[in-house]
Formats: structure tokens, sequence, C-alpha cells
């Protein structure tokens, strides 16, 4: 058992020695920070909790990688050591390589779009693929656009050729890059806004609160509306504890999830829209240039997807 397991377990049996537990309490792990807005839907998600069982049923959250990143609290979750778990929705390709294909580059068109995915026949099969896993998902939130900044206007893809473009060590980013005639750069993204300042990368890609968040646009003057990946938190929970609820507690978490959900998922539209106008009114020129030339570059990425997946695959998961 895991230091972090020990820590909960102990937490609760001291609880139950003393007789202060009452109410049933899941705990829940995720990356994310107490300002961010996915910490705020998890927060929203325990309030409504509480109110729909009258403080029977609560949530015990650990924000910013406290127990460690994603995958160190999918193996917890999946050892009953935490019940709960956020992750990236195309993050589990680690271990369901399947999930690939929603993470590639204009795949999908918009978060309503994605819902829609995985809500679909894909989509299902995805989640039946996670619980093999020994996990049951609960829903997927919006956590921005993935949108392109740089040290010079971007008007059109041929406005990215050779831009030397700071990506993540992720395979599906490194491969917008490279389709789209820029120069993939990954650098770590403690480093990102000094290798911007000092030209070392004339570009970057993030949504619009992380280059807000960072400060990336102090040495951007440029932000590109390329709407190339579409960023979501998928909530998860461990079979075992799912099957162990009754059909009553199975409904307070289902509308507490989709209550915080609808929570995040505003948050971050209004934080998308207003930064627009912010971004503008501190000088930094937006452009919107036509992506369907992008989407049609991703093309030689998309065949090496199909190669791997099979021919189509790419129409399915988009529901085509």
């Amino acid at each position: 058992m895991t230091i972090h397991a020990k820590l909960l377990v102990g937490v609760a049996t001291l609880a139950l020695m003393t007789g202060a537990v009452q109410a049933r309490e899941l705990t829940i792990g995720l990356q994310d920070n107490e300002v961010s807005t996915t910490f705020m839907g998890v927060s929203a998600i325990s309030e409504k909790l509480e109110e729909l069982s009258d403080g029977e049923f609560k949530l015990k959250i650990f924000p910013s990688a406290t127990l460690g990143d994603f995958k160190a609290m999918v193996a917890q979750v999946q050892a009953g050591e935490l019940d709960m778990v956020v992750t990236g929705y195309p993050d589990m390709s680690y271990t369901i390589p399947e999930l690939k294909l929603v993470g590639a580059p204009y795949v999908v068109d918009s978060f309503e779009h994605l819902e829609e995915i995985v809500a679909g026949p894909w989509g299902q099969e995805m989640a039946e693929k996670m619980k093999e896993q020994g996990l049951t998902s609960l829903d997927v939130w919006y956590q921005g656009t993935r949108q392109t900044t740089a040290n010079r206007a971007i008007n059109s893809i041929e406005d990215m050729k050779g831009l030397r473009l700071r990506t993540p060590n992720v395979p599906f980013l490194i491969a917008y890059a490279e389709n789209v005639g820029a120069v993939p750069a990954p650098v770590a993204f403690q480093e990102v806004y000094l290798a911007l300042q000092t030209n070392q990368v004339d570009g970057e890609e993030n949504p619009l609160p992380t280059i807000e968040a960072m400060k990336f646009y102090e040495v951007q003057d440029y932000i590109a509306l390329t709407n190339h990946f579409i960023s979501s938190a998928s909530i998860k929970i461990g079979n075992d504890v799912w099957d162990s609820l009754s059909d009553e507690e199975k409904g307070w978490l289902e509308t507490a999830t989709k209550h915080g959900g609808d929570v995040t998922d505003g948050l971050t539209f209004k934080a998308e829209a207003d930064l627009i106008s912010t971004f503008k009114e501190r000088g930094l020129t937006i452009t919107e240039p036509d992506t369907a030339p992008f989407r049609a570059a991703m093309k030689p990425y998309y065949d090496e997807l199909e190669a791997e997946f099979g021919e189509g695959v790419i129409a399915r998961v988009r529901g085509e």
C-alpha cells in the first residue's frame, strides 16, 4: 500500500474509531490547482453532493497533484486506494491507445462535438475499454481550446512555415506543428516564457486562460485562433466504488458531477470570451486564419493513425 493510501485509510480508521464518521466520504484527486476552473467544478460537485444527500455524502478533494500525477492517481483508483480521479479525456491513451484518435488535431471541432463523440458509438466503446481498466466515466468537462501565439502574424497556414513552435512532448501536438509547416520545439512548460522572451522559439500553443495565467502575452504580439485541439477533463470513479453505491447514491453523484461540469464549462467559456477582448486591449493582434487548410494538412498524421487503428476510423470517431 502506498503512503497516500495509508494516509487515506488512516484518517478514515481514526474517524471511525472516534465515531466521527456519519457520512460516506469519497476521495478525488486532480492535477489542477485551487484557482483552476476544474477545481471549481470539483468543489461544486462536493457542495451539490452534500446538498442532495442532506450531508450524508461528502467528497474530499486532493488538488495540485498532491497524490502524484494523473497516471499515479489512475493507478491508485485501480488499486482501490483513491475513489475518483480527473484526467484529460485523451490522456488515457497510454493504456487505451485508441484515445489518440480524439487527441489528433482537428478531429474534434468543438466541445459540443466532443460531447457528441463521447456519447456516440465510438465514445461508448471507449467507456467500455475504461471499465476494463477498472474505471467508470461519469462526465467530460471543457478546459479550453488550444490556440497558437507567435512573434509574427498568422493569417494563413503559409505563415506557419518555419515557425519554431514550442509544443509539449505530446505526439499529437508535435504532429500539429510538423504537419502545418512549423518546426516543433519541445520545451519544458516552466521554461516557455524565457524561451519566448529570448527568441529560442517563435511561438507556442495553449488555451487562452493558460496564455493569460503564464503571461505569455507579455512576450508574444500575436494570437491566431487556430482551434486545433479541444482540451477536456474526464471525471472517473473506480468500478468497485461505483458498484458499491446504491441507486440513490449513484443518482446524487451523477447529478452533482453534471452540475460541476456546468460550473467548469461556463467559467471556461466566459474566460475565453473575455480574454479575446482583454488581449486586444493589451495591444495584441488576434487573427482568425481559415482552419480548413490546417485540417487538410493533418492528413499524413491521420493516415498514420488509420494504419494503426483501421481505415475510416477518423470519420467514425467524428461521427461522419
